[in-house]
């Protein structure tokens, strides 16, 4: 079932030309690994991201537990290499730990408790996996007298090859390692001058022989390499049942490191190629802004709201519909398997999907012995069988008279809608988007075409039906202008008019809809905010009737309270309860008078900001002033007197802006918090300034600074835009920004 599944993906895979994209990412993995996270992906996203803020270096590669397992399970002995393959992950998450990190990684390395018992397993080897025989005595000396040994043997084949008798049978003054045996490349009748073992013959015609001088280093050699051997088998013993009883411990790393290696995978990719990490939302709804398909080169981003149940893209042949349709399939897909991807992640939003199904594909061959209309109906057939689904149909009408599939195919797409299907479908017919162009939950979609330069734009608008320019097409592509301007002929005027009106048609209807939704918004709104300030005029009078009512009741407590005190004759008692009382009566509040400033000739006043002198007054409101040796003419209600005021003590602070000399701002070196903030203050000066294009310069790096200006710039209100450098200005390690 599960090779079913992945032989599914894989195919999906293919068909939207997504393989080289997912094999790079595998790249970063340090055991193979499906793509797929078990668990809750919302839980696995936030560790992604938290991971994504801390610099870290790889792990290094590990091979899968299962075997080490069931070898420990049955209390069996581990090689060393199976034992080091557990070394190796313990030291890794130990290094993490070191990093003594905050957020939810350091809760989670912390619960990494190693044992001392593998403490003594893991001393034993080296950063490289190779056994410390330094730590055992016997093996210590035993590997000296291997290396005694064998300095011998050299000494040996020196002076061998150094003999007279020999050199002319030489034919080389090589000493050869052949099958682990040293050996000498000498001619035939060698076996004159030279007692030995022919190991191997040359391809020039020559014998490898190994000379029985050397025979005894060797037995030497094997003889202690077996006690070496023994050892080493006891060793391995020993850990292996030091190992058995921390079996839930290495099942514990074995499960978190593969937990682990999907996170790291997915971080290190992103930052390798300068992507984006997200993951699907609890909708169906797609937007795509800035998206760019990794199979593409110098492709043009995609920029599409595919919110309704269906998306038909019509338009210009080989205009990039096949395109769209599999960038928003394979934006789908990634963002379920939060794989990184190119778009602007802070404008974007992607739906989850139970799975994501493409009819792409001719299904007519030899071998299937089927025409391509009934494989397609047959890919269809399938499509039923799922909820919840994503589907893309490519050239829905292939195969079979378009007005018969125009009708068969509205059929099926309503009855796909109704079952919880989302469908995006391109075509080169009219007929089916206007069949569809009056449902509310579809979305149209042409690519556009350069009638001056005769080519696609591989660009998109939507809420139109597209023409297909199928003889421009062919003139582009070699058909002679003769032959096209007979099919022109033979299709006729009324064809032409035919579809211009349908296009026209479907537009206006779907115009006139957007108008009568837009009206039909606005009436609710106003309706919706009437109801609001009738709610808040009956909430304020309530308010009001309660604080009179409250008023009424404390000032007749406070008037029973005189009463009783005049009533016992305490004429202190009697004003304090009339204060009382008075106190709780409404202020009167004082009228504002507005006291309008009389001016004459000769007074000093102050305009706005400026200060000056009257020199002449036609009336009352209209005066002449003299400000730095400029006369203008104002409003007397727009001037105010300047008086002499004494001067308190005070603390004057200054801000100054920085002049910058240049339009560059070098972020080299720096943390993304220091960088931040420079880059903030950087834009600052250079609004300022005047300066609406400026150059940052970051680098390349880990990516890290990188990624940190280019959120910033996206979240500047003043930032139109910004893009990467030319290659002399820098390439990807600075941005051109436009203020």
């Amino acid at each position: 079932m599960r090779v079913e599944k992945t032989s599914k993906i894989d195919h999906l895979i293919n068909q939207l030309d997504l393989n080289e994209h997912i094999n790079s990412f595998k790249q970063f993995f340090s055991r193979e690994s499906a793509l797929y996270i078990e668990g809750d992906q919302e839980l696995h996203y936030k560790y992604i991201k938290s991971l994504d803020t801390i610099e870290f270096k790889a792990p290094p590669k590990v091979a899968d537990f299962f075997t080490i397992k069931g070898h420990l399970k049955k209390h069996g002995v581990l090689n060393f290499e199976q034992i080091f393959e557990i070394v190796k992950v313990v030291r890794y998450f130990r290094y993490f730990k070191n990093k003594e990190l905050d957020g939810i990684i350091g809760e989670w390395m912390r619960k990494f408790i190693i044992d001392e018992k593998f403490n003594e397993v893991e001393k034993y080897f080296t950063h490289d996996g190779k056994f410390e025989e330094n730590l055992d005595e016997t093996l210590f000396g035993l590997g000296a007298r291997v290396r005694e040994h064998k300095a011998n043997i050299s000494s040996s084949l020196k002076r061998l090859i150094s003999n007279a008798k020999l050199s002319s049978y030489l034919m080389d003054s090589q000493i050869h390692l052949i099958n682990d045996e040293e050996c000498v490349l000498v001619r035939g009748g060698f076996n004159h001058v030279l007692k030995g073992a022919v190991i191997s013959r040359s391809s020039s015609g020559g014998f490898f022989v190994a000379p029985d001088s050397i025979l005894k280093s060797k037995e030497q050699i094997r003889y202690i390499n077996q006690e070496r051997e023994s050892i080493f088998y006891r060793y391995a013993k020993e850990f292996s049942n030091k190992l058995s009883e921390l079996q839930l411990f290495i099942a514990f790393i074995d499960k978190e490191f593969t937990k682990f290696d999907n996170y790291q995978a997915r971080v290190l990719f992103a930052r390798s190629s300068n992507l984006q990490i997200i993951k699907s939302k609890k909708d169906s709804k797609i937007i795509l802004d800035g998206f760019y398909h990794p199979a593409i080169q110098h492709a043009k981003p995609i920029h599409v709201d595919f919110s309704k149940n269906i998306l038909m893209v019509t338009g210009v042949n080989a205009g990039g519909k096949t395109m769209l349709l599999k960038s928003i399939l394979a934006a789908a897909f990634m963002a379920k398997y939060i794989i990184p991807m190119k778009l602007n992640e802070n404008r974007s939003h992607v739906g989850s999907f139970k799975s994501v199904l493409a009819i792409i594909d001719d299904p007519q061959n030899v071998k299937n012995d089927i025409s391509t209309f009934a494989g397609r109906m047959q890919e269809f057939s399938k499509i039923f069988e799922h909820k919840e689904a994503l589907v893309g149909v490519d050239e829905i009408e292939l195969g079979t008279d378009s007005d018969e599939a125009a009708a068969l195919f509205k059929v099926i797409l309503d009855d796909l809608i109704k079952r919880g299907q989302k469908v995006v479908v391109t075509t080169h017919h009219k007929r089916l988007a206007a069949l569809m162009a009056d449902r509310d939950d579809v979305e149209l979609m042409a690519a556009i075409y350069d009638e001056e330069q005769r080519k696609p734009t591989y660009e998109f608008m939507q809420g139109i039906i597209g023409k297909s320019y199928a003889f421009e097409t062919a003139s582009r592509y070699g058909i002679s202008n003769t032959i096209v301007n007979e099919a022109k002929i033979v299709y006729g005027d009324n064809s032409e008019k035919l579809s211009l009106l349908i296009e026209r048609g479907s537009q206006l209807e779907r115009e006139l809809k957007q108008k009568h939704q837009k009206v039909d918004e606005k009436l609710e709104e106003l309706k919706a905010k009437e109801l609001d300030i009738k709610a808040q005029r009956e909430k304020l009078y309530s308010e009001l009737q309660e604080q009179r009512d409250a008023l009424k009741n404390s000032y007749d407590v406070a008037i029973n309270e005189a009463k009783t005190a005049a009533r016992a004759g305490d004429s202190k008692a009697i004003h304090r309860a009339m204060d009382k009382a008075n106190k709780k009566l409404p202020k009167d509040k004082k009228e504002q008078v507005i006291i309008q400033e009389e001016f004459k000739v000769g007074d000093s006043v102050k305009y706005h900001s400026k200060k000056g002198v009257i020199v002449s007054m036609r009336d009352k409101k209209d005066a002449t002033i003299e400000i730095e040796g400029m006369r203008v003419r104002v409003k007397t209600s727009q001037l105010k007197h300047t008086k002499i005021v004494k001067q308190n003590p005070r603390t004057d602070v200054k801000v100054s802006v920085e002049k910058r000399s240049g339009l560059k701002c070098d972020l080299h070196g720096m943390r993304a918090d220091e960088a931040t903030e420079a880059l903030d203050k950087f834009i600052s000066d250079a609004l300022i300034n005047g300066w609406d294009e400026v150059i940052i310069y970051h680098g390349i790096g880990t990516g890290k600074l990188s990624y940190a200006v280019k959120n910033f710039l996206i979240a500047h209100p003043r930032v139109k835009k910004f893009e990467d450098a030319p290659q002399y200005l820098g390439g990807f390690g600075a941005k051109v920004v436009t203020l």
